[in-house]
């Protein structure tokens, strides 16, 4: 892909900065966890602070290995019957049994929501107002989302249906993500275009992602990542809460190691040419130091970028890196977020 076709498949990409965009995802991972002690088992098993989670507010977690490596991300949406668990979709199946196979004596159900839950995402800085008109055009009182602040959540009634409606930032710009049924994210959709908002392309998505320096599990993440790795740690992890799975692996990191990983997610920027694409090595010194994670053109640089992890030893902003071989185009390593 040439610059020239990165730019024209990035379609969407300036509404999401100045107003508002979408993309759907369909079917979403949603899994709710409810009953009495749902709480409590989410807090002694997820890196963040569940317990201290006020009902209607959202947070960032992640859910790790005893040896501190990531099972998934996920936003947890805390409700008063328990919480429910927004996550990528190829990983909610999974996630669902792993957690009933967690259960000792609980008092709380696992309910996996993935199959019949689809998602509409409305991105910019008038996400809000933009979902909040399409759900009035099919009858919905929408002024609890447009009240919605940062991290909360709200279920919006409609004539045979609901929509659950919570704010986050994915690409580096507000949004709202709208869960519901097929036929009426369908319906959403629909509405959105008939007020002029745009569907964001693929291209501009990870763009903004990328240039916002925000890794996406089953991309930029694996089962193979430790949070510190990728860099999520002060939106996923809380550092006051008592004991959770992985937790001494991520304390002796910071306090014994001083936070120092073999590999940290870095971002790049790209003397020229088109995106590398994933897989890509990353050339320090002649040696394979890395590889590349997500790549696009972007159009507020002009010029590609990426995400990748390197070695520690050349994850110093500022320095040179080669992209695919060590006589490959030449990139910088560069603070995030890159715009």
């Amino acid at each position: 892909m040439t610059g020239g076709t990165a730019r024209r498949g990035a379609e969407g990409y300036e509404q999401a900065r100045t107003g508002a965009a979408y993309e759907t995802d369909a079917p979403r991972g949603l899994i709710a966890v409810e009953g009495p002690d749902a709480v409590s088992f989410l807090h002694g098993i997820l890196t963040n602070d569940i317990a201290g989670l006020p009902d209607g507010q959202v947070c960032y977690a992640a859910w790790l290995t005893p040896q501190g490596r990531m099972l998934t991300d996920m936003h947890v949406l805390r409700a008063a019957a328990g919480a429910g668990l927004d996550l990528e979709p190829a990983y909610g199946p999974d996630i669902a049994k792993r957690l009933d196979l967690s259960l000792f004596n609980e008092e709380l159900t696992v309910t996996d929501r993935s199959s019949g839950t689809h998602a509409i995402t409305v991105h910019g800085p008038g996400a809000l107002d933009a979902a909040a008109r399409a759900l009035e055009q099919h009858g919905a009182d929408a002024s609890q989302v447009r009240g919605l602040g940062v991290l909360m959540h709200t279920a919006v009634a409609l004539p045979g249906d609901r929509v659950l409606a919570y704010t986050a930032r994915w690409l580096g710009v507000p949004g709202v993500r709208l869960l519901s049924t097929e036929p009426m994210i369908a319906a959403l959709a629909n509405a959105l275009d008939g007020l002029g908002v745009p569907a964001l392309s693929g291209g501009a998505a990870v763009a903004l992602r990328v240039e916002a320096g925000m890794p996406l599990f089953g991309v930029d993440m694996t089962t193979d990542t430790i949070p510190l790795e990728a860099g999520i740690e002060s939106r996923a992890i809380s550092m006051s809460k008592g004991c959770y799975v992985g937790q001494e692996v991520i304390v002796r990191i910071l306090h014994r190691g001083h936070g120092r990983v073999a590999r940290r997610l870095v971002g790049l920027i790209v003397g020229g040419g088109d995106p590398p694409t994933a897989g890509t090595a990353i050339h320090a010194a002649s040696h394979d130091v890395g590889a590349i994670t997500s790549a696009a053109w972007s159009p507020a640089l002009e010029r590609s970028i990426a995400l990748g992890y390197v070695h520690r030893d050349a994850a110093e902003a500022g320095t040179l890196v080669r992209i695919g071989s060590a006589e490959g185009p030449e990139a910088t390593v560069s603070q995030l977020p890159l715009v």
